[in-house]
């Protein structure tokens, strides 16, 4: 066999260490000064070489003088003799080599350092922090959020890593995100799909993961690689993580859950977007329910422990909080309940769900309960009509809401889709609906013209729907033109002397202010919606199973019912009369929508109200609507 000489594998290991880093290069340089210290300790030694008038040196007293020589240069100005200062001078010009190198290696390493730092690719060592992946418009509203839900916590931390300038996204942030409270952000720059840049950010210590869906063409393939580096990480953490992750296309949704496991929760954006638009569309107000519900600002959904709980029935279970809502269970699998039978019985190490302000504020116990018996009122059934829907604009999640309203109406309906995007009249044709009880048609229309709308005589449609053109126009040119529609068809409705029933989709929160003065019924904010959605994921395991049942046909979903099917509205009532109304019934009263002249809505929830005080007296009118969690 061939050996390697050994100056070969030496100039090798320098390579290598040369490429290693600062810290490599500094012990290299050690070594060099060391062996020029023996040397010069030796010789000294060896040959009896002394300053003139000295005696001779030892090796340790050789090798002493040596290393002053090398440390300092001027040391060798006070030596007497010429074989003493030969030496002297090879081992000082070492020396000066040696702490030059040292220098330019130090300078070097902290320069890279500090360009890591600017670059944002320096190693995160924070502990239970929240970590986002990728940067989208949704981001500002996720932050915002968590930052409500970390004002109790000590020391949060949200750390983001994207392909993008650390410094431009700290900018961003500053520019859009008021008050951080008690929260630090610290930004990363990487690529989320990469292994080695994941890493950076320290996600075995993190206490939830949110994945967004970036911008581009490819947005749910590279969540997809985002959820596979981390849960397949040779290096990973023993313990499950966290995860909610934002899938566009309900296509990758079984992909991702494949490729995530336990481990993920997945928010299917267009899928909750277009079923919360469908639902609210029939039922006026119900957009502010599911704002509250997700919003950390005001009424949450916890899944809790809640040991008093076992052996009683869930009935019994809803009237033991007087300022929370029981709407179901969390079964010892995981698995989630919503408004399951009265008289289903709680197992050890199942957990409630409920509706509370404040993990704090859930007490149960004995309370009062003051049940006026005799306002409740038999049920009522109401037959199904048949119902004229129009569709103004369209973008992706135009076939979702059409197929979800296809569940819902009766025989005879129909849905008028109204736009002028490209290829309208071929992609409605090709409609997946539910059945054959609601009847489509395609009008190409410009919705911004005032002439064009008149010819759809909108006052004899029962709902109006008003999606942004956001599959071909940037978020704010397509809230403008749905700004515009709006505002088009408040002027009809004036000028026809009636109420016209309006949903529209905005993708942008900040033009939810501006679209307030064209008085439609209800506004769904499709990036608000998600942000929230995400927000909640992250902070509950379960919060994404809640909001598949909340809008699945086969679960339990909220309805917006007159409160005079329920209870007698000549004298007020508690919300105890109302929730004991409900459950005869095998449903759940979450709240009701109560508007009055002059009322307060700071929060924009037109008149809903979730999770009222039980024991308060409540006087209703006629139009005022209960919000109940039933079956269909």
């Amino acid at each position: 066999m061939k050996r390697t000489p050994w100056r070969a594998r030496l100039r090798y290991q320098f390579d290598k260490s040369m490429a290693a880093g600062p810290i490599a290069l500094i012990g290299w340089l050690a070594v060099i000064s060391l062996v020029v210290i023996i040397a010069a300790g030796l010789v000294l030694a060896l040959t009896g070489i002394a300053p003139d008038g000295s005696e001779h040196m030892s090796f340790v007293e050789g090798a002493w003088e040596s290393l002053m020589r090398t440390m300092d240069a001027g040391t060798m100005g006070g030596d007497l003799g010429w074989p003493f200062r030969s030496v002297s001078l090879v081992v000082t010009i070492s020396g000066i080599f040696v702490f030059s190198a040292l220098i330019g290696v130090l300078s070097s390493g902290l320069e890279e350092k500090l360009d890591d730092l600017r670059k944002g690719r320096s190693q995160v060592l924070e502990n239970d922090h929240t970590i986002i992946f990728n940067w989208s418009p949704s981001i500002f509203d996720v932050i915002s959020e968590l930052v409500i839900a970390n004002a109790s916590r000590r020391r949060p931390r949200i750390v983001i890593m994207a392909a993008k300038d650390k410094v431009e996204m700290e900018d961003e942030l500053a520019d859009k995100i008021g008050d951080l409270r008690n929260t630090r952000i610290i930004c990363r720059s990487g690529d989320p799909t990469d292994l080695y840049d994941i890493n950076i950010v320290n996600p075995q210590t993190s206490r939830s993961i949110i994945v967004l869906s970036p911008e581009g063409g490819h947005a749910d393939s590279e969540v997809i690689k985002t959820v596979l580096a981390l849960v397949n990480d040779p290096g990973r953490r023993a313990q499950p993580y966290q995860i909610a992750a934002e899938i566009r296309d309900a296509k990758n949704a079984e992909v991702a859950r494949i490729v995530g496991g336990k481990e993920l929760q997945l928010v299917l954006a267009d899928d909750l977007i277009s079923r919360i638009v469908a639902h609210s569309s029939r039922q006026s107000g119900l957009s502010g329910v599911y704002s509250e519900l997700l919003d950390f600002d005001g009424c949450e959904i916890y899944t809790l422990d809640q040991p008093e709980l076992s052996g009683k029935s869930f009935g019994a279970a809803v009237m033991m909080y007087e300022t929370s809502t029981l709407i179901g269970y969390c079964d010892t699998q995981g698995e989630v309940y919503l408004n399951p039978p009265a008289n289903r019985i709680f197992q050890p190490g199942e957990r409630a769900i409920i509706i509370a302000e404040d993990d704090a504020a859930i007490k149960s116990g004995a309370v009062e309960m003051r049940v006026d018996k005799e306002a409740i009122v038999a049920p009522v059934t109401r037959e199904a009509k048949a119902e004229r829907t129009l569709m103004l604009g369209w973008n992706r999640r135009g076939p979702i809401i059409a197929h979800e309203l296809s569940r819902y109406v009766a025989a005879g309906s129909e849905l008028t889709v109204a736009a002028d995007t490209p290829g309208i009249e071929e992609e409605v044709r090709g409609l997946k609906l539910a059945g054959d009880n609601m009847k489509v048609t395609c009008r190409v229309t410009d919705t911004s013209s005032r002439a064009e709308l008149d010819g759809l005589g909108i006052p004899a449609y029962d709902h109006v729907l008003v999606l942004g053109y956001s599959d071909h126009m940037a978020a704010q040119p397509a809230d403008t033109r749905t700004l515009v529609t709006l505002l088009q068809l408040r002027r009809i409705a004036e000028t026809n002397g009636r109420h016209i029933g309006i949903v529209s989709e905005m993708i942008d929160v900040r033009n939810r202010e501006l679209a307030a003065v064209t008085r439609a019924d209800d506004f769904v904010v499709s990036n608000k919606l998600v942000s929230l959605m995400l927000a909640q994921a992250s902070e509950n395991a379960q919060m994404a199973a809640i909001f598949d049942e909340l809008l699945d046909e086969d679960g339990s979903e909220i309805y917006m019912r007159p409160v005079t099917d329920y209870v007698s509205i000549d004298r007020p009532v508690t919300f105890y009369t109302i929730c004991l109304a409900a459950l005869r019934r095998g449903e759940v009263a979450i709240g009701y929508r109560r508007q009055r002249p002059g009322d307060v809505d700071a929060r924009n929830l037109a008149g809903v109200v979730v999770n009222p005080a039980k024991s308060d007296l409540l006087a209703f009118a006629e139009a005022d609507r209960l919000i109940i969690l039933a079956q269909q």
